[in-house]
């Protein structure tokens, strides 16, 4: 047999369901072999991790807001897909949001592509949008290759992306059942939130009691309707209302087909630590209570979440009204994605989880959610897509040195465990000098 293109001899091997020493050989790409420890593979290149290092397989990332085409000094391919090989993460799924034009139609979707071909340091997949009057388009973007459609029950933050209303989401619904495809949700109810006192000033509480947690839990009790009428697969993003972990687990023993996310957000910050004023911190919906975070790491737990993803979504500094400090007016969202596995294993280890757990939310889960066949696990088989992480280092969190385009994220000044030392990508080292390498991904495979 001829060698090998890179074996990777390391005491802590990670998958999703444990962690033990192993070789990991490499071939065009590809995992080829896992052997015992001191199994004698031969190969071009040999590395040996250290002793406090793991191997865990890159982070698959399925919610980024990228921001490109339209509003590039928000964030852009270059700086995203570098923050995000930085932050062990070698895949990532664009938003079909704010970027200009939206992802809603395949011409749209081709000025995406032709837009992070040459700008993607890790692999880049895309979600299309359902928006009200496009259920004719929702097949053709399926057929090219979107990974499902993203949807607002309420206004999204941006005008070109309006939300749909109880008689379009039905009609979107059936149209992606007829073909199988999954529809994403932002959940929260727009009367909801129209009955609510509005946020204006610096308040935290005020801007909490802006978006209740009734909002969150109307919109996933009709979500999950609709999907048993309709048969459509339907994935919740960004849970932070721990309340609606008990739909979910009605649901699925009706036999709804639904999964759900959360955020490192919410598993790691609590309301009552938020200062006034602090619009850093305001993302949609909000961060909730210390209680109803503990609950959210309890859904993990026991299964009714199975994703932990960034909702990476920045904007320039002056859109967060620092100076004021009003949360009416901030823009709603939180820059992370160079952050998520350090954030993450951070809160998890104090609540007696294992890298294991944590490669499950955020490797292994979102890649099979997304379909993304190859990624999510260190196996033969699977791409050899693989992160370095030095899980007992500890670092302080500074903006200015993120690969973040602007230099703002509530973790500043924070301490977090987990030194993400390397990445590969398909075998290669991602290297930022050497320039982007990353493959454009469909549904089925690469575009």
């Amino acid at each position: 047999m001829t060698a090998l293109d890179l074996v990777i001899r390391a005491r802590r091997v990670v998958s999703a369901a444990d962690e033990l020493p192993c070789v990991v050989g490499v071939r065009d790409g590809r995992i080829t072999a896992l052997a015992p420890y001191d199994a004698d593979l031969s190969a071009v290149e040999q590395v040996e991790l250290a002793d406090d290092e793991v191997l865990l397989p890159g982070l698959v990332d399925s919610h980024v807001h990228v921001n490109d085409p339209g509003r590039t000094d928000w964030e852009g391919f270059t700086s995203a897909t570098r923050a995000a090989a930085a932050g062990g993460v070698t895949t990532i799924v664009d938003m079909p949001l704010n970027s200009i034009p939206p992802t809603c139609d395949v011409p749209a979707l081709e000025v995406k592509r032709k837009t992070a071909e040459s700008q993607a340091y890790v692999d880049v997949g895309f979600w299309g949008g359902a928006i009200p009057g496009n259920v004719s388009d929702l097949r053709p973007l399926h057929e090219a290759g979107v990974f499902g459609f993203k949807c607002f029950l309420l206004h999204s933050g941006v005008d070109e992306f309006p939300p749909l209303d109880a008689v379009q989401l039905e009609a979107a619904m059936r149209e992606i059942s007829a073909f199988d495809g999954l529809l994403i949700v932002h959940a929260e109810d727009a009367h909801r939130i129209e009955d609510a006192p509005p946020a204006n000033g610096a308040s935290y509480l005020d801007f909490l009691h802006s978006r209740p947690r009734a909002a969150e839990n109307d919109a996933v009790a009709s979500v999950i309707d609709l999907a048993r009428t309709t048969g459509c697969r339907v994935h919740i993003l960004h849970v932070s209302s721990s309340d609606v972990l008990r739909l979910f687990a009605a649901a699925r023993r009706d036999g709804v087909r639904i999964s759900a996310e959360t955020c490192p957000h919410y598993l790691t910050f609590a309301a009552e630590e938020i200062p006034d004023g602090a619009t850093q911190y305001k993302c949609c919906p909000p961060i909730r209570e210390a209680e109803n975070r503990e609950h959210l790491w309890d859904g993990l737990r026991g299964g009714a979440i199975g994703l932990v993803v960034s909702d990476h979504s920045p904007s320039t500094i002056d859109l967060k009204h620092l100076d004021t400090g009003d949360f009416g007016t901030a823009w709603g969202g939180i820059a992370s994605l160079q952050l998520g596995l350090s954030a993450v294993w951070t809160e998890a280890r104090k609540r007696g989880f294992t890298l294991a757990d944590v490669t499950r939310w955020m490797c292994q889960a979102p890649a099979d959610q997304a379909g993304l066949k190859t990624k999510g696990r260190i196996e033969v088989g699977y791409d050899a897509d693989l992160c370095v992480l030095a899980p007992d280092e500890t670092f302080m969190v500074d903006p200015v040195a993120l690969q973040h385009k602007n230099a703002i994220t509530p973790y500043a000044d924070r301490l977090l465990a987990g030194v993400v030392r390397r990445t590969w990508l398909r075998g290669v080292p991602i290297d930022i000098e050497a320039g982007p390498r990353g493959r454009l991904l469909t549904r089925g495979g690469q575009a």
